[in-house]
């Protein structure tokens, strides 16, 4: 049996949050339940419901959670690199994987067959919207700064973020097959750098 997540008066809500995300680890979030959470941080079954209405409740606070460190791994990921440089798109796109390939629970959640009702969730939302938007205010600072094609810069941030996605959804399904003598860093390098290509000014 695993240790149970350590729990001390006053933050039983992260508590249960770390828990969930325990759980999802091992084994998914369809048969996730507060019952079982609350066994595994170790408070009774009815104390769950002071910070969570349901599962879908925990769960939303789960993908919250990732969508606030995304958003940290991103910003973070851009420090030091000037808007026209082609490689602040790139650092985005290798921080992005890298985020979902170590915090993999967190990712199913925020991108997996869950679902919740956004406008119930208003923080979640906005926590979703502010990670996306650091990927969009590239596109436009690289526009400005004339690397980048004069298009919708929603369009080329849904393409840009289909690309890593997909990337991160394969590798954490183990459905990647690199070539002998390749890593899968250069492959992020390679497609990252076809990424800005097509999407660099004076493409047709």
């Amino acid at each position: 049996m695993a240790a149970k997540t350590s729990y001390h008066h006053g933050n039983l809500r992260q508590s249960l949050i770390d828990g969930a995300i325990d759980l999802i680890g091992e084994t998914g979030f369809d048969q996730l339940s507060l019952r079982q959470v609350a066994r595994r941080v170790g408070v009774s079954h009815n104390a769950p419901y002071r910070h969570f209405a349901d599962k879908e409740a925990l769960l939303a606070a789960v993908s919250e959670e990732g969508f606030q460190a995304l958003q940290a791994a991103l910003k973070f990921a851009q420090q030091g690199i000037s808007a026209d440089s082609p490689q602040r798109l790139q650092a985005l796109g290798r921080a992005y994987v890298e985020f979902a390939l170590t915090n993999p629970a967190h990712y199913r959640v925020m991108f997996g067959q869950y679902r919740c009702d956004l406008s119930q969730y208003p923080d979640l939302e906005k926590a979703s919207e502010q990670a996306f938007r650091v990927l969009v205010d590239t596109i436009v600072d690289g526009q400005a700064a004339g690397i980048f094609r004069a298009a919708d810069p929603l369009d080329m941030a849904r393409v840009a973020w289909a690309l890593v996605h997909g990337q991160s959804m394969l590798a954490l399904d183990h459905k990647f097959q690199i070539e002998p003598g390749k890593d899968f860093e250069s492959f992020l390098q390679f497609s990252s750098q076809i990424l800005f290509e097509g999407l660099g000014a004076g493409r047709c």
